[in-house]
């Protein structure tokens, strides 16, 4: 399985490129400091270090994407519960809802989630 790690600032960066792609970098230079605070010298730091990686594609000063959120998305919650509840979604699920209460709309949609993901 890739790995499509990324730490929390540059998941906030790609989430800009993930709505607003393709995007010129001038104008996502525009958004990072505005969205995020960011100087253009740090957007384009780390525009260059997830173009390395593999996760963005910069041509012709057009950004877009190479992963989709989804995956990293589905990687990062797998090693979260993974990691914290020894791989356990009954005690995930317990924890995230720590005794709140769900809508009867919200309990029809993890229904229909966990039908479809049966064996």
């Amino acid at each position: 399985m890739e790995s499509y790690k990324l730490f929390d600032a540059e998941y906030k960066f790609m989430s800009l490129v993930w709505d607003h792609e393709p995007v010129n970098s001038t104008e996502l230079v525009k958004l990072s400091n505005t969205v995020l605070g960011w100087k253009k010298s740090t957007t384009y730091t780390v525009l260059r270090k997830l173009c390395e990686r593999g996760f963005l594609r910069n041509d012709a000063a057009t950004v877009t994407t190479l992963v989709k959120k989804e995956a990293v998305q589905k990687q990062e919650s797998e090693s979260l519960v993974q990691k914290t509840f020894g791989g356990s979604l009954p005690q995930f699920l317990t924890a995230f809802l720590g005794g709140r209460k769900l809508s009867a709309q919200e309990a029809e949609e993890l229904k229909r989630i966990i039908e479809e993901a049966e064996e």
